[in-house]
């Protein structure tokens, strides 16, 4: 495992999404500028979320087809150009544009970056992409701490700040590309390749697991929408400690993501993921009952351990499933079923306008169902069981 390219695609993966995390941060900036309906606010999260559900599985598609490292630090130099630009334009359309086109920033980053993740990883594939997931983890928590600071002190035109981290870590990305392409090409001819080249993709599992990851998205949007709100109109706490609720949950999730994979390489990545989902479950459920504050606080530590553990194990034994495919798997894991989550959250949203709050929490627990009796439904990789090893033996590999 080569920690050093790892943790340079871990910073990458940050950076990149840093972006995502600072979105809704500049959203009441926007509204009190131009005095947005909450509607158009929305709207440019969804644009966000669903042009990167759209193009991430192509950008993955064509990556398998031929590598380019080029995404990686173009894509996030995108990302950050797009989003920078929406202080300086006043016309909806316009921002709504900027925004799309930070998502297609986005979108070329992940699927290449995850491919390469992988190839670097060696044998401990989950304790690579896990290292490589806390940049993503790491990103969304730092994006709106950047952004608000910007915006309070510049105003709108504070944007611009996100340039900045975006054209550094593109130019460090971009002068190493040389040297990740040249580790593939090592990893080709030991035979890293050709071990994909003789499994088949088992489409089957591959579908099961990316209701799982929908479901995983679902839950993670909902917590990071509707967390601060609880705190502050169920608990009745701060504006401060709702948001500290928040930071909490992605404090432990972080820790948790790296731990997760480290724990999938030794005791397998199947196990960790229904441990997950089945210990989330109660844990959702006994936090929906809770009206005291410092309870439902500590629950935050085992939601987010239940949560987060499982993730980079998902994203490990979807490359797994297609190892003829391991971009389109990872634009699949990482962007369409992550965006899931970002499109249905005003459908959440609505649920709580009609129903209130604590029902729609509620309905997020019985949603935890689904992945926890999912999880059960996921075989083994054809390349970890006793019969893939023996037909990989066979064919001298």
């Amino acid at each position: 495992m080569k920690n050093r390219f790892l943790w340079l695609l871990s910073a990458g993966h940050l950076f990149a999404d840093l972006n995502q995390g600072a979105l809704p941060a500049i959203l009441p900036f926007l509204i009190a500028e131009y005095n947005l309906s909450y509607a158009a606010a929305a709207g440019l999260v969804f644009a966000a979320s669903f042009v990167s559900s759209v193009v991430q599985p192509l950008f993955g598609y064509f990556a398998d087809k031929s590598s380019k490292p080029w995404l990686m630090p173009g894509g996030i130099l995108l990302a950050g150009c797009g989003l920078a630009a929406v202080g300086f334009l006043s016309n909806y359309w316009l921002i709504f544009a900027a925004v799309t086109v930070s998502g297609v920033g986005i979108a070329a980053f992940h699927p290449e970056a995850a491919r390469m993740a992988n190839k670097v990883s060696g044998e401990k594939k989950g304790t690579g992409i896990s290292i490589f997931s806390v940049g993503g983890n790491a990103g969304f928590a730092l994006g709106p701490v950047i952004t608000t600071a910007s915006l309070l002190f510049w105003g709108l035109k504070g944007t611009l700040i996100l340039i900045v981290p975006a054209a550094i870590m593109a130019a460090i990305i971009a002068a190493q590309a040389g040297r990740l392409q040249e580790f593939q090409t090592v990893g080709k001819k030991t035979g890293d390749i050709r071990d994909a080249a003789v499994e088949k993709d088992e489409w089957a599992p591959f579908s099961r697991l990316t209701v799982v990851i929908f479901c995983r998205s679902i839950i993670f949007y909902s917590l990071n929408t509707f967390l601060p709100l609880y705190w502050i109109n169920i608990l009745q706490q701060s504006k401060a400690a709702g948001g500290s609720a928040l930071t909490i949950l992605f404090m432990i999730g972080a820790v948790s993501t790296l731990f997760g994979g480290q724990l999938a390489d030794r005791f397998g990545y199947n196990k960790i993921i229904r441990i997950g989902f089945v210990a989330l479950l109660p844990f959702l459920a006994v936090f929906t009952m809770v009206n005291n504050v410092a309870l439902a606080t500590i629950l935050l530590i085992p939601i987010g351990m239940t949560l987060f553990a499982p993730n980079s194990p998902m994203t490990v034994l979807g490359q797994k499933y297609l190892p003829n495919r391991l971009g389109l798997a990872s634009g699949v894991t990482l962007g369409l079923a992550v965006s899931v989550g970002g499109i249905t959250a005003p459908m959440l949203g609505w649920f709580a306008d009609k129903y209130g709050l604590p029902l729609a929490m509620e309905l997020v627990t019985y949603l935890s169902i689904i992945p926890a009796v999912m999880a059960f439904t996921l075989p083994a990789p054809q390349s970890d069981t006793a019969t893939g090893r023996q037909f990989l033996a066979k064919k001298g590999i």
